[in-house]
């Protein structure tokens, strides 16, 4: 006799969505500056490509003042609320406050990124002046054009790619033969988002601006390059409950801005994904 009253079964922990949810921008940029009110001013220091001179003829030396320019980032307000009714967080499974909580924050994540992006797409230096795939020469001038800038020696140099950019680096005998490198990029699991390589930290993200097309926005550049500024005394992540419509609530709120600090210590790589997307 077959059996037909069967009993359902859940599971009580939830599964992520596919999804980004945390940020993988933000640690490559300055994050110190002076917050006045909405504003937060990054401070940026040269000689102005200054030389050295002589004693003048009267016997003094000539002074010079140094270039300081003032880089000044509009701070603005970003939220995220995600809501449900309790009858809601009773009836489905896993637990609704904490899968409200984790997504908020993840909006917001993929909020400073964005906004990061945008920076850096301020920008004007271009390793070609049209989209093209990775090659080993293409990301040669790259790195060159910050060498060329003095980008190179004073902080750590990274560059942002979609991971079609990496499958056609991944093609490079100089990034994947044991003739060139040690590590062995077709190896390991957690290793892929992010590694080092020809004096670059590089840090594939699938949310880059044209990810997947035929004009996806990568870039490397120095961390001198762009700053980013964040209000964390007010960062708020919040959990409430409504009691008169009988709703719960989490919030995620952040006041930040980022402003590109020096042009020449950014190369845009417009990459042409549609070859492996």
């Amino acid at each position: 006799m077959a059996d037909t009253a069967y009993q359902t079964q859940y599971r009580d922990e939830f599964i992520a969505g596919f999804e980004k949810r945390s940020s993988l921008a933000r640690r490559t940029c300055i994050t110190e500056a002076d917050i006045n009110g909405n504003e937060a001013i990054f401070l940026v220091a040269d000689s102005g490509g200054a030389t050295a001179v002589t004693r003048g003829v009267n016997g003094d030396i000539p002074t010079r003042p140094d270039n300081l320019t003032q880089n000044t980032a509009t701070l603005a307000e970003w939220h995220d609320i995600p809501e449900r009714t309790n009858f809601n967080l009773f009836a489905s499974q896993g637990d609704g406050k904490r899968i409200m909580q984790e997504t908020s924050m993840s909006v917001i994540n993929r909020k400073i990124d964005k906004d990061i992006h945008a920076a850096l797409d301020a920008a004007t230096v271009a390793w070609d002046g049209s989209a093209q795939v990775a090659t080993l020469s293409l990301i040669t001038i790259a790195y060159t054009k910050l060498g060329n800038a003095f980008a190179l020696g004073d902080a750590p140099v990274y560059a942002l790619i979609t991971p079609a950019f990496r499958g056609h680096m991944i093609q490079l005998d100089a990034f994947s033969s044991a003739d060139y490198i040690d590590s062995k990029p077709f190896e390991g699991v957690n290793k892929n988002l992010a590694f080092a390589w020809y004096g670059v930290n590089w840090i594939i993200d699938g949310a880059l601006d044209g990810v997947g097309t035929s004009s996806a926005k990568c870039f490397m550049y120095s961390q001198n390059a762009i700053g980013h500024a964040m209000d964390s005394e007010r960062l708020q992540t919040e959990v409430g409950y409504d009691a008169k419509n009988d709703k719960s609530w989490a919030r995620c709120s952040t006041y930040m801005g980022s402003k590109l600090l020096q042009n020449a210590g950014v190369v845009e790589m417009t990459h042409d994904d549609s070859q492996l997307s």
